[in-house]
C-alpha cells in the first residue's frame, strides 16, 4: 500500500499531543515547497533557502492568519526523507497544529501513515532498517544506556559490521561455488580450510550478537530481584527506591504473596525491580505459590538484592537464601534497619559467599544508605552493560527481530561449520551459507519481506 502511494506529498503533526511551547507540522514530497509557499506568508520577501528558518504567518484559504510561525524548507536529497521537506513551527497546543494540518490537506497533502516519514527515509536509502528501528529506540529510550545504544545504531554502528560479515560470507559462497563448478582446477581441501576459518570467525561474532538477554537489559532494564525472609523490609525498601507506596507494608510476616514488579531509573540506568514473597517454609497454599514465584524470579534475575534484618544475627534461612541467590546471579547483601540501636553489620559465613560480596547497610525507613545502594547498582550496571552494549557486530542489536535474525544467521553458519567437521564436501554447505546471508540481509533490510517492513514502520 505504501509503495503505491510513495509519490504522494504527506503531512503530519510531528510533536506529541498536549500543550507546549511549540508544535511542529512536517511535510514531505514533491509538492512540499509548493504547499508551503501557498500557506506561508514570510515577513520579508525572498526565496526560501535550503535549511534557513523564516518568520512569517500561516494563512487559511481566505488569507486570514492561522498563527505566527517559523518555517523551514529542505530541498531533496538533503533532507530526512531525501524528498523535499518543509516544517512549520507553530505555537503549541492542539488547535494551531490541527488548523495547520487542515490547511495542508486542503491544498492536496495526504495525512501520513504511522512511521511513514521514516519509511520513506528507508525506501529512499537515507537509512537502512536497523537505523530506522534505532529512531524509535531513541525516542523511547528510558535510560542513558538505551539512548547510547540507539544513537550508535542510528549512526550505522550495526550496518558496517553486518555488511562486512555479508561480504565475507559472499566470498565464501563464491569459493564454494567455484570449487563445485571447477573441481579439477580448485583444490577442495583448500576451499574447505578457507570456509572453515571464515565460518568460525563469523560464528564467534554472531554468537554474541544473537544474545537476546543483552539487548533486553539495555532496552527494558536489568532485572533486580529483592528477596529475603518475611518481614525484613523488602517492600519498604522497594517503596523507598521508588519514592512511592508501590508495595503493601505491614508488621505481619508474609504480607507479600506475589511478585510485584516496576521500573525505576537509578544513576542513569533502567532497572526492573521485583519485590518477592518472603522465602520460608509455609503451610499456607497461597503463600506457597508466592514463594514458588519468588524462586522463579530469582532464577531469571540479572542482579539479586538479598535483604536481611540487621538487628538480628543471620539465621539459617538467611544463609540458605544467600547461597541460593549467589548461585543464580550477581548478589548484593542489604542489611536493613540501620536506624535501630541494636543494628550490627552482618557477617556472612565463609561457605555462604565469596570475600568479594558487597554488604550495604541501610534503613528503608529513614533513607539512610539509599544513596550508597544507588551508586552500587549503577556500578553493577556498568559491569552488565559493557557486555550488553557491545555485540560482536560492534554495536548492540536492540530488539527481538534483530536478535532473531542474528540467531538464524548463526544457525546457518554453525550448520555449515559442523558439516565440514563431519567431512562433507563444500558443495553441501551452499544452502546453509545462503540462509545465513539472507538472515544477515534482514538485519539491514536488504532481504526483508514487505509485510515485515510494514509491521515495523507502523
Amino acid at each position: 500500500m505504501r509503495n503505491e502511494r510513495q509519490n504522494d506529498t504527506i503531512a503530519a503533526i510531528a510533536t506529541p499531543p498536549g500543550e507546549g511551547g511549540i508544535a511542529i507540522v512536517r511535510i514531505s514530497g514533491a509538492c512540499a515547497g509548493e504547499f508551503l509557499r501557498a500557506a506561508f506568508r514570510p515577513a520579508h520577501k525572498g526565496e526560501m533557502k535550503h535549511g534557513q528558518m523564516r518568520y512569517g504567518t500561516l494563512t487559511d484559504p481566505t488569507g486570514a492568519p492561522i498563527d505566527e510561525v517559523m518555517a523551514v524548507f529542505f530541498r531533496a536529497p538533503r533532507s530526512y526523507t531525501r524528498e523535499d521537506v518543509a516544517e512549520i513551527h507553530l505555537h503549541g497546543g492542539s488547535m494551531c497544529a490541527r488548523a495547520a494540518m487542515e490547511r495542508l490537506l486542503s491544498l492536496g497533502a495526504r495525512a501520513a501513515e504511522p512511521g511513514e516519514f521514516t519509511y520513506r527515509a528507508f525506501m529512499n536509502g537515507r537509512v537502512d532498517l536497523s537505523e530506522a528501528e534505532a529512531v524509535m529506540g531513541l525516542i523511547g529510550a528510558r535510560s542513558q544506556a538505551a539512548r547510547r545504544a540507539s544513537i550508535r545504531q542510528l549512526r550505522g554502528g550495526v550496518s558496517a559490521p553486518i555488511g562486512r560479515m555479508r561480504e565475507e560470507l559472499t566470498g565464501l559462497l563464491a569459493k564454494i561455488e567455484a570449487a563445485t563448478d571447477f573441481p579439477d582446477e580448485i583444490d577442495e581441501d583448500v576451499t574447505a580450510k578457507d570456509v572453515r576459518e571464515g565460518a568460525s570467525r563469523i560464528r564467534n561474532e554472531l554468537s554474541r550478537a544473537a544474545d537476546g538477554r543483552r539487548a533486553r537489559i539495555v532496552r527494558d532494564g536489568a532485572s533486580v530481584v529483592l528477596c529475603g525472609r518475611p518481614n525484613v523490609g523488602k517492600s519498604s525498601l522497594m517503596n523507598a527506591l521508588l519514592s512511592a507506596d508501590r508495595a503493601i507494608v505491614t508488621d505481619i510476616p508474609g504480607t507479600t504473596r506475589d511478585t510485584v514488579e516496576t521500573k525505576v531509573t537509578l544513576g542513569g540506568y533502567l532497572f526492573r525491580l521485583v519485590d518477592t514473597a518472603g522465602l520460608r517454609d509455609s503451610d499456607d497454599p497461597i503463600e506457597q505459590l508466592g514463594v514458588a514465584r519468588s524462586r522463579q524470579a530469582l532464577a531469571e534475575a540479572d542482579l539479586v538484592l538479598a535483604v536481611c534484618d540487621g538487628t538480628q544475627p543471620l539465621t539459617e534461612e538467611d544463609h540458605d537464601l544467600l547461597r541460593e541467590a549467589l548461585a543464580q546471579a550477581d548478589t548484593i547483601l542489604l542489611a536493613n534497619k540501620r536506624d535501630l540501636p541494636d543494628f550490627a553489620l552482618p557477617q556472612p559465613a565463609a561457605n555462604d559467599a565469596p570475600n568479594t560480596l558487597t554488604v550495604v547497610p541501610l534503613s528503608a525507613k529513614t533513607g539512610d544508605g539509599l544513596a550508597t545502594l544507588e551508586t552500587t547498582l549503577a556500578q553493577r550496571a556498568e559491569t552488565l552493560l559493557p557486555q550488553a552494549a557491545q555485540s560482536a557486530a560492534g554495536e548492540l542489536l536492540t530488539n527481538q527481530r534483530q536478535t532473531q535474525a542474528a540467531q538464524r544467521a548463526l544457525d546457518g553458519v554453525t550448520r555449515a561449520r559442523d558439516a565440514l567437521d563431519l567431512g562433507m564436501t563444500p558443495d553441501a554447505l551452499l544452502t546453509d551459507v545462503e540462509a545465513a546471508l539472507e538472515a544477515l540481509g534482514e538485519l539491514t533490510g536488504r532481504t526483508v519481506r514487505e509485510d515485515i517492513t510494514a509491521r515495523i514502520f507502523s
